[in-house]
C-alpha cells in the first residue's frame, strides 16, 4: 500500500468524478444547506417526487378530545421508579389515546410542493418525459435536468441557497413562452406517510394560506397557518404571472419567454429576505467549494483495486448528503431531510453519533455543533427523567422532538447506548479545541450524564456492578449486562474521571467503585457475546445490530476489553453473520473493529458490502437510512489517519499488499485507548 498523506489533492477532481448522475425521473436528490433540503426529481423539481424540509419545520395534530397539555408529561413517559426487567413502559389505560398522540407528535412536515403541469392543469406522466439527463454537480451543489417534453427541450436548473431556506429554479422551454407548461406551487396539511410527497395535497379546510401579492413587483408572500403552527413563504420570479389556482395552489406561468426563473424561501417566524435566482446561484457557487476546500479528504484514485471508484464514490456522496441535511440546528431524523420515516422523523439520540461524530475526524466541527447544543437544551428534562425514575444524574430520552421529551415506550428508557454519547462527543470537540472554554462548555453536562450512568449500576451481593434492564444496540428485547454497554459505560466513566482531572478537580469515588467492579464483558468460547444471557449469539441471534463487535472499533480500547478476544469475535461475525438482515451503519460498524484488530481486507470488505443506491444512501424501506453515511466517513477517516497517538503508521485501516494507494488531508484521529494495563 503507497500512503500519500503528504501530498496535495486535487479535491476539484476528487469530487466532481463523483457527480451524481441519474436518468431516472422518479428518484429523488437532495440539494440543500444541513438545515433545509429541497429534494427534487428528474424534472427538477417535485413533479413525481420530492419534499421541501427545514429542521425547525414541525407540527403537531389537535390533541384527542378531553386532553389538554398539561396532561402530557414533561419528559415523555408515565413511568415512576427505578427500571425494572423488562416491563412495559404502560401507558394508563384511560390515556391510550393521548399516548398515540405522544408518538405521532410531533413530526416533521412538508412546507410545500413545486410540479410541471400542463397550463390547462393536466398532470405530466413519467411516460412523457423523455431523453431525460440529469446531473447534481457537487463542486457547486447545483442540479441540472434536461428532457424531451411534447417534442420540446426543457433545461431546469435547481439550487438552495447556502444560509437561507431558499430553493431557486431557472425553468428554459419553449413550452413556456407557448403557454404549454407552467409551474405550481401547493402547500399540503401535514400527514404520517412517505408516500411520493409528504402532506395531503386534498385536504384544503384544515389548515389556511394567505397570500398577499405586490403590485409593483412579482412577489408573493404567504402566510400558512397549521393547527397551532405558523409559518412563512415568499415567492418571486422574473416574468409572468402568478394565479391562485386552489385553496393551498398558485401557478406561475411565464408566456413571452423561454426562460421562468423563481425563488421560494421558507420563514419559520415572519417574511424575511429573498435573493434573485442569480444571488443564490453565486452563493451556491461559493458555499460548496468552500466546503470541499475544507476540512479532511481522501484520493484512493491510485489504487490497484478496482473497486477504489466505488468506495471514493461512497466516501465523497457520504459527505455531501450529510452536508446537505445533518448540519442543522437539531440532530437529523434517520431518514434526514428527505422525507418522514416510521418515527414521525424525530431524532434518536443514539443515531446523534452516527450522524454527527465524523465532524469531529473530519475536521467540520462547526456543522456539528449546533445540533449538539441540544444535550445543554435538554439537560433539565433529562434531570427531570433520571429523578422521575428514581436515578441521579440526566437520562437521556431516545426518540425526540424539539422539545425533548421522549415518547411512552420501555425501550425509549433501557436503550441504554445513547447515555455516554455526550461525553464522546465533548472528546471530539475537546481533540480539536483542548482549551477551558471547551472543557467548561461540556463539564456540567458530562458530570449528569456520568452521575447517570454510575447509579444505573446496580451492585449485587458480592459487590459486582450490573446493567439491568438493558436494550443493547441490536434491539432484540431486553437483557442485562449488554456486551456493548458495558464497554461503553467503562470508556465513558473513565473519560469522565479524566475529564475532572483535566479540569483540577478529584476523581469521582463512586464512579471509580463502578469503573473497576464493572460485569466483565461477557464471553462464550473465546468470543465476546450479546449478553449472559443471550449466549445464542452466533446460531439464534446472529442477525441486526452485530453488538459484540462495537466494543473496540468505535469504542477506543479500555481495561475492560481485551484486543485478542475482539479480534476472534471480529472473525466470528464476519463468518456467521446474517448479512442480509442487517442496518446500514452495520458495515462500517464492522469496519471500524477490523481496522483496530489488525484485519483491513475485512474493513474494505465491510464498507463495500452494504447497499448505497445512485445518490449515495443506504436505502431501508423507502427511505434513505443516513446514519450508514456517517459510519462510513467515521470508519474511513479511522482507517486513513488511525487511531492511537502511539501508532505512527499511515493508513493503518488499508490493505498493506500494493493493491491501495491512500492520499489524505485534514483528518484527526478519534479518542484515545484508555489503558492501565499492557495485554
Amino acid at each position: 500500500m503507497k500512503n500519500k498523506n503528504t501530498e496535495k489533492i486535487d479535491r476539484f477532481a476528487l469530487v466532481t468524478r463523483h457527480n451524481i448522475k441519474c436518468n431516472d425521473v422518479c428518484v429523488g436528490i437532495p440539494i440543500g444547506n444541513g438545515e433545509f433540503c429541497f429534494t427534487a426529481d428528474g424534472t427538477g423539481l417535485q413533479t413525481f417526487k420530492g419534499n421541501t424540509m427545514s429542521h425547525w419545520a414541525w407540527h403537531s395534530f389537535p390533541l384527542p378530545a378531553g386532553y389538554t397539555q398539561s396532561d402530557i408529561p414533561t419528559t415523555g413517559s408515565f413511568m415512576q421508579g427505578r427500571l425494572i426487567g423488562n416491563g412495559a413502559d404502560l401507558v394508563p389505560p384511560d390515556k391510550s389515546a393521548l399516548g398515540t398522540y405522544m408518538f405521532d407528535n410531533p413530526h416533521i412536515m412538508n412546507l410545500a410542493r413545486f410540479r410541471l403541469l400542463r397550463a390547462d392543469g393536466r398532470e405530466l406522466s413519467t411516460s412523457e418525459i423523455t431523453n431525460v439527463s440529469r446531473t447534481l454537480d457537487l463542486w457547486t451543489g447545483t442540479q441540472t435536468s434536461d428532457f424531451i417534453l411534447d417534442g420540446q427541450n426543457v433545461t431546469v436548473v435547481t439550487l438552495v441557497h447556502p444560509s437561507l431556506d431558499a430553493v431557486a429554479v431557472q425553468v428554459e422551454s419553449s413550452l413556456i413562452n407557448q403557454s404549454a407548461l407552467m409551474v405550481v406551487i401547493d402547500f399540503p396539511y401535514p400527514n404520517l406517510y412517505n408516500g411520493d410527497w409528504v402532506g395531503d395535497f386534498n385536504n384544503n379546510d384544515a389548515h389556511k394560506t394567505t397570500m398577499i401579492q405586490s403590485e409593483s413587483e412579482n412577489r408573493a408572500d404567504f402566510t400558512r397557518q397549521v393547527n397551532s403552527e405558523n409559518y412563512f413563504s415568499s415567492l418571486s420570479w422574473n416574468v409572468g404571472n402568478l394565479t391562485t389556482i386552489g385553496a393551498h395552489s398558485y401557478s406561475l406561468n411565464a408566456k413571452g419567454s423561454n426562460t421562468l426563473e423563481f425563488v421560494c424561501a421558507f420563514y419559520e417566524n415572519d417574511i424575511g429576505d429573498l435573493p434573485s435566482f442569480i444571488n443564490v446561484n453565486h452563493a451556491s457557487k461559493i458555499h460548496w467549494s468552500e466546503f470541499w476546500n475544507s476540512g479532511g479528504a481522501i484520493d484512493l484514485s491510485e489504487s490497484k483495486d478496482d473497486r477504489w471508484v466505488e468506495l471514493e464514490r461512497r466516501i465523497v456522496l457520504s459527505q455531501y448528503l450529510l452536508a446537505v441535511q445533518s448540519a442543522g440546528r437539531y440532530p437529523s431524523a434517520e431518514s434526514g431531510l428527505m422525507g418522514i420515516d416510521a418515527w414521525r422523523s424525530q431524532y434518536h439520540m443514539e443515531m446523534t453519533w452516527w450522524h454527527l461524530a465524523h465532524y469531529g475526524l473530519w475536521d467540520r466541527w462547526s456543522m456539528a455543533d449546533k445540533a449538539l447544543s441540544c444535550y445543554q437544551n435538554f439537560l433539565p428534562i433529562a434531570q427531570q427523567l433520571a429523578s422521575q425514575l428514581n436515578y441521579k444524574g440526566a437520562k437521556w430520552g431516545k426518540m425526540l422532538g424539539p422539545e425533548g421529551r421522549t415518547a411512552p415506550w420501555i425501550g425509549n428508557l433501557a436503550l441504554l447506548w445513547k447515555q455516554p454519547h455526550p461525553i464522546f462527543f465533548a472528546e471530539l470537540e475537546y481533540n480539536l479545541k483542548p482549551t477551558d472554554d471547551t472543557l467548561n462548555k461540556w463539564a456540567n453536562i458530562i458530570n449528569e450524564t456520568a452521575k447517570h450512568m454510575a447509579d444505573y449500576a446496580t451492585p449485587d451481593e458480592n459487590g459486582v456492578y450490573h446493567l439491568a434492564p438493558s436494550m443493547p444496540p441490536s434491539e432484540q428485547g431486553f437483557t442485562f449486562d449488554s456486551v456493548f454497554d458495558l464497554a461503553y459505560w467503562s470508556w465513558g466513566l473513565s473519560q469522565a474521571q479524566i475529564w475532572r482531572e483535566r479540569m483540577g478537580f478529584e476523581r469521582v469515588v463512586e464512579w471509580d467503585l463502578v469503573i473497576e467492579n464493572l460485569a466483565p464483558l461477557p464471553i462464550v468460547d473465546g468470543v465476546y457475546v450479546h449478553s449472559s444471557e443471550w449466549t445464542d449469539t452466533y446460531t439464534k441471534r446472529a442477525f441486526e445490530h452485530p453488538d459484540p463487535i462495537g466494543v473496540y472499533g468505535m469504542l477506543p480500547l479500555t481495561d475492560a476489553v481485551d484486543p485478542k478476544i475482539s479480534l476472534a469475535t471480529l472473525l466470528k461475525v464476519w463468518n456467521t453473520w446474517d448479512f442480509d438482515r442487517i442496518w446500514g451503519w452495520d458495515f462500517p460498524w464492522i469496519a471500524m473493529s477490523a481496522a483496530r484488530v489488525g484485519k483491513p481486507q475485512i474493513a474494505v470488505e465491510a464498507l463495500l458490502k452494504g447497499p448505497i443506491d445512485v445518490i449515495g444512501a443506504s436505502p431501508v424501506g423507502s427511505y434513505p437510512y443516513l446514519p450508514a453515511n456517517g459510519g462510513i466517513l467515521y470508519a474511513v477517516a479511522m482507517m486513513a489517519a488511525g487511531w492511537d497517538e502511539e501508532s505512527n503508521e499511515n493508513a493503518p485501516g488499508f490493505p498493506d499488499d500494493g493493491s491501495w494507494s491512500v492520499k489524505w488531508e485534514g483528518l484527526k484521529r478519534p479518542p484515545a485507548s484508555i489503558l492501565t494495563k499492557k495485554y
